[in-house]
């Protein structure tokens, strides 16, 4: 396993970083333990959750990942392993969070932290994000900017929290111990520029990391994110690197097929759009012809993207675990390469 800096911490996450959103409606407790156990046999280090896990988010399931997690934690050497995990914020109609999260306000973000540290038996998250943002932005799926959102019934102005304010509040955070390091999740160009201005302005922390979908489906964040993360030395922590198991091919084979796509209808509507099946058969039949699995060639190339930082994979069964984590020995050659972005240029981004 691979080790890297995340941003300007210091932080040294494994290049594959174990997600575990499928914990507690997918993934019992016990198989739960048995991937945390499997993936730091590999040497991963880096463990992500979240206080709304698992997904989708419902109200029966809420903040049961977090003490799967937390229940495996208390048994480990606590300082090899970098935990990361989430704050939810409003605007995605999540009522049963917290009461319903209004605002990322100092209340909002300090209830989060409390009851994430107790789940997780811990007494400190090692990069602690935003969810998504507080303000209108298109998100999970959206993928146009609207004005008309700024807007309240009455059309007075929608009033959210300042990223100064919401940086004043984590800033407690990192100065009680409870954070060590912060991230954002979900975010825009806008965003991460103005997180970086405020913190500098005001003298306040600096993220370290950015966690955004990106896969052969999505490589949105390209087209501005990955200059500024190279200007800015921000980590990039990729999660969805097989778009919801649509690169792995299993819907292409079979569209019945057993998955997150079948099992939760209307979730994940990016991979609804119109471009998606064809786009994933494609890169399914250049990965066979190849010699490859789709799976291998979708994960590999995420992995080894020069401004990924750490691939956040999930798996329901320690079959497809054990393929995801053994990928990353997987090269893919100049040709290979070449002839992906001759698709992406034929299908670009199908799933924004």
């Amino acid at each position: 396993m691979q080790y890297r800096q995340l941003g300007e911490s210091d932080l040294s996450v494994s290049a594959i970083c174990l997600g575990t959103m499928t914990y507690g409606d997918q993934n019992t407790e016990s198989e739960a333990h048995e991937q945390l156990d499997y993936a730091i046999a590999q040497g991963i280090n880096f463990i992500d959750t979240a206080e709304m896990y698992p997904v989708p988010p419902k109200a029966e399931t809420c903040t049961r990942t977090e003490t799967m997690v937390g229940n495996w934690l208390k048994n480990q050497q606590r300082d090899k392993i970098i935990l990361g995990s989430k704050a939810a914020g409003p605007r995605r109609g999540v009522s049963w969070i917290r009461g319903g999260p209004s605002s990322l306000d100092r209340t909002n973000i300090r209830a989060a932290i409390e009851g994430s540290l107790q789940r997780l038996q811990t007494d400190y998250i090692d990069i602690y994000q935003l969810h998504w943002p507080e303000r209108n932005v298109p998100m999970f799926g959206q993928y146009l900017f609207d004005p008309a959102q700024e807007l309240d019934a009455e059309g007075k102005q929608k009033e959210w929290v300042s990223i100064q304010n919401q940086l004043e509040t984590l800033s407690e955070l990192i100065q009680e111990g409870k954070v060590r390091y912060i991230g954002l999740s979900n975010e825009q160009p806008w965003g991460v520029m103005e997180f970086l201005r405020v913190a500098k302005e005001y003298n306040l922390p600096r993220i370290a990391s950015l966690q955004n979908g990106y896969n052969l489906l999505n490589r949105t964040m390209e087209l501005g994110l990955s200059e500024i993360l190279y200007r800015e030395k921000i980590g990039f922590l990729a999660y969805s690197p097989l778009a919801f198991g649509h690169l792995t091919a299993k819907y292409i084979d079979d569209p019945a097929a057993n998955g997150r796509a079948t099992m939760f209808t209307g979730y994940a509507q990016r991979y609804t759009k119109h471009n998606v099946t064809p786009a994933s058969a494609a890169y399914a039949k250049l990965a066979r012809e190849n010699g490859l699995t789709p799976t291998q060639m979708a994960l590999s190339f995420v992995y080894h993207r020069w401004f990924v930082t750490s691939t956040i994979i999930g798996a329901t069964g320690m079959d497809q675990l054990k393929e995801n984590i053994g990928a990353w020995h997987t090269k893919l050659s100049p040709e290979v390469l070449q002839e992906i972005e001759r698709l992406h240029l034929a299908m670009m981004n199908p799933a924004p």
